[in-house]
């Protein structure tokens, strides 16, 4: 038996997660990168919150992400999000967009 979900009630599903801090335009970012995955694959992911929940993290900033995450910007670099950014995806999947960005966990 399957449901199928919108854009809106999936966005909704992953914003109601008690343990995730998804911010609304990061739900529906990430919303928007699955179904275009779907959309390329020619498969149908199956929504799991808890998976994604693990799997991807939301940041305000590339910054913020690659420093969670190893990123030590050298003296030149100091607090530029244009190195983070190139740092993070060269070693993850990296979804940008509007107040922040999400990456796939490593």
């Amino acid at each position: 038996m399957k449901l199928t979900l919108t854009t809106s009630s999936a966005i909704e599903l992953l914003k109601v997660d008690q343990y995730a801090r998804w911010s609304r335009h990061g739900a529906a970012a990430l919303v928007e990168y699955l179904e275009n995955v779907e959309e390329e694959c020619g498969i149908e992911i199956e929504f799991d919150h808890v998976a994604l929940r693990c799997d991807f993290s939301e940041y305000k900033s590339a910054l913020e992400a690659a420093t969670q995450c190893g990123f030590e910007p050298s003296a030149f670099q100091a607090e530029d999000d244009a190195a983070s950014l190139e740092w993070l995806q060269d070693r993850t999947q990296v979804i940008e967009f509007e107040g922040g960005i999400i990456i796939r966990n490593f």
